[in-house]
């Protein structure tokens, strides 16, 4: 198994400010959204507020094998698009009801901060509202199981637990969290949902310790736990195209338990864009 690296204490004060600025984003695109924007426009906007922050999106040009250079400034996901969504993927404007997850990477000082929210456009159905609370809820329930030296299969059941047991709805399966720290990407992977074999999830028994830097996402949708994605292309949907939501933290692990970096998301209103 890979290394997993661990944060030197000098170190997490500079993760905390580039966590910190992915929650000042989230906060500016919660007053900016609303109903007839485009998605190019949104990502613009991040693309400013970022300049103006004095970072980097650490997604613009990312890549990975198989697919071309990620072009967004952040992951724009609407409706049954459960992540990686693109400002190029619709020119269609918002409308009201729509349900939109955004995902936030800087580079600040060498840092990474990752994290990403969901918000509905003005309004949005009982339904809506139980599976945006659901993924709050079951984040949550996650980050507080994140324990040292208790198993990173905690993280998964209690997550699972939240959405699927107790509100009914489906994770997505075969995603889920990840390390991070100067990278974007680093072990371990943190699935949102218990392996059925090991060879799913080698990491699930390996244990959450001191120093550790992670981002934990689930991913929810109304009616399918499985994705539909065209080779090539990034935005990933939900196979039955149900309305999917996004909720994802950065997390460093501490002596006493986890922090939440970017806690001050969880103030954000689920609805945006209204009168």
């Amino acid at each position: 198994m890979k290394t997993i690296p661990l944060l030197q204490e000098k170190d997490a004060q500079a993760a905390k400010c580039s966590a910190e600025l992915v929650v000042d984003v989230h906060r500016k695109l919660t007053d900016y959204l609303r109903s007839g924007i485009t998605l190019p426009e949104i990502d613009t906007f991040v693309a400013n507020t970022l300049h103006k922050l004095k970072c980097k999106s650490a997604f613009l040009k990312y890549r990975i094998p198989g697919q071309p250079p990620f072009p967004s400034h952040s992951c724009i996901s609407v409706n049954d698009c459960v992540v990686h969504g693109t400002h190029t993927m619709s020119l269609a404007p918002l409308q009201p009801g729509d349900i939109i997850s955004i995902d936030i990477g800087v580079l600040h000082k060498g840092w990474i901060g990752d994290a990403a929210w969901t918000w509905a456009i003005e309004y949005a159905s009982d339904e809506n509202l139980r599976l945006m609370q659901a993924g709050k809820d079951s984040l949550a329930a996650g980050i507080a199981a994140m324990q040292p030296r208790r198993p990173l299969m905690d993280f998964a059941k209690a997550v699972q637990e939240v959405a699927e047991k107790q509100y009914g709805f489906h994770l997505i399966r075969g995603l889920g969290g990840h390390g991070y720290g100067k990278t974007l990407h680093a072990p371990p992977f943190v699935s949102n949902v218990v392996p059925s074999h090991p060879a799913e999830w080698p990491d699930a028994w390996r244990t959450f310790e001191s120093g550790m830097l992670i981002a934990v996402e689930p991913m929810l949708s109304v009616g399918s736990s499985q994705i539909e994605n065209k080779r090539g292309s990034w935005p990933i949907f939900s196979a039955d195209h149900s309305i999917s939501v996004h909720y994802e933290a950065d997390v460093l692990i501490g002596d006493e338990g986890p922090i939440d970096l970017t806690e001050g998301l969880q103030d954000l209103p689920a609805i945006v864009g209204g009168d």
